[in-house]
């Protein structure tokens, strides 16, 4: 079977990815730097995302900044699945020379080996991200057209205001599935980045005869995923701040909508991306084409965990923030044959009964509201 490199590949995704490929018998290297913020201070003991996949693949810790660890880790692969990168759309906006350095510049090495160095890559499947859309696409009755508005100003949120405006639009606009040939306008560091990550390797792997493919992953969640991050994964958040006691915060007005799609489905799209054929060239969404607002997350987790903690709706926001935004997942049906097996419901309940079985963590939710409110991105 095929050599497959999954840089990240200790992460959340990748590491599920690559238990897959294994079952299928595909041999897999894991490039990745078992980031603390993710794996903690000693992954070898206590990440179960690393002792999952620990002498089962051919595992390199480094970094995709480090030519030496790139060369090493390509050695033999015949396909890429390039997940490694610095995640967090609240963080990038303060550490933008980090995930500049980490998101495009490891992507920008690893394409300038391929073009430079030889290798038996024959092709590269990139994670992009939702985040790339910005704000979602919408219907102006107004202007008879779908429309995609810009970011929200702080002044207008600030008054309480959270939902998207156009301009010459009086009317509310409605919200519809984004498409993947729906504008592309960022409004944080790590979108640009995951932007820039994609047209770098569609660009770049044509020109050098490799094939790509990157998805637009929605917002996943499951088994496995970092309880101890403050930065990312709504529902990690307040799983541990459910299982600590603490209330949860909503940020605006609680109706803000995102995209879940369970872990088993996203891996299992990924793995689509590497098999099929006559893809070359395309980006795909991946999600489940259903929108739910955060007040639903807060409150079906404190059903299924049984834990009555307070859920304050609190005005508060932060910038850089999307409103809404849910996938049309009509053309990874269609040429990948992906269809997500997960309702959000029944996500809810595996991903509780998980969470139920591990060590509760450590609560560092203020600690980051604080860090985001000394940079001024939080209201």
């Amino acid at each position: 079977m095929p050599h497959i490199l999954i840089t990240g590949g200790a992460g959340f995704i990748g590491s599920n990815v690559a238990r897959k490929l294994l079952a299928k018998n595909y041999d897999v290297t894991v490039l990745d730097n078992l980031s603390p913020q993710i794996h903690g201070e000693d992954p070898e003991h206590t990440s179960p995302l690393y002792i999952g996949i620990r002498d089962k693949v051919r595992f390199i810790r480094g970094s995709v900044t480090n030519r030496e660890d790139w060369l090493e880790a390509l050695n033999g692969a015949d396909a890429v699945i390039h997940l490694a990168a610095e995640t967090g759309t609240g963080q990038s906006m303060y550490e933008i020379e980090k995930y500049v350095n980490v998101n495009i510049g490891g992507t920008a090495l690893l394409l300038d080996l391929l073009t430079n160095t030889p290798h038996t890559v024959r092709r590269v499947v990139v994670a992009e991200s939702r985040a790339i859309y910005g704000e979602g696409r919408y219907w102006s009755d107004d202007l008879n057209t779908y429309v995609y508005p810009l970011e929200r100003p702080d002044e207008t949120m600030a008054r309480g205001d959270f939902e998207v405006k156009y301009p010459e639009c009086t009317k509310p606009l409605r919200l519809v599935a984004t498409t993947e040939d729906s504008a592309i306008h960022p409004n944080s560091v790590y979108g640009i980045t995951k932007q820039v990550q994609g047209q770098l390797v569609h660009l770049v792997c044509k020109s050098i005869g490799v094939e790509s493919v990157s998805f637009r992953y929605q917002n996943v969640y499951g088994p496995g995923q970092s309880l101890s991050n403050p930065y990312t994964g709504i529902l990690s958040i307040f799983s541990t701040r459910i299982k600590n006691g603490n209330g949860i915060n909503v940020f605006e007005d609680g109706r803000e909508t995102r995209d879940f799609v369970y872990i088993d489905d996203v891996a299992d799209a990924t793995i689509l991306g590497l098999e099929a054929e006559g893809i070359s060239g395309h980006a795909f969404n991946i999600g489940t084409g259903v929108a739910t607002d955060v007040l639903t997350v807060a409150n079906t987790l404190k059903k299924y965990y049984g834990i009555d903690v307070p859920v304050t709706v609190s005005g508060n926001y932060r910038l850089g923030d999307i409103r809404h935004n849910f996938a049309d997942i009509s053309q990874a049906r269609r040429l990948l044959g992906f269809e997500p097996k997960w309702t959000f419901d029944a996500g809810i309940a595996k991903f509780v009964e998980w969470v139920n079985g591990q060590e509760i963590q450590k609560d560092n939710y203020e600690t980051s509201i604080e860090e985001m409110k000394k940079k001024g991105l939080y209201k």
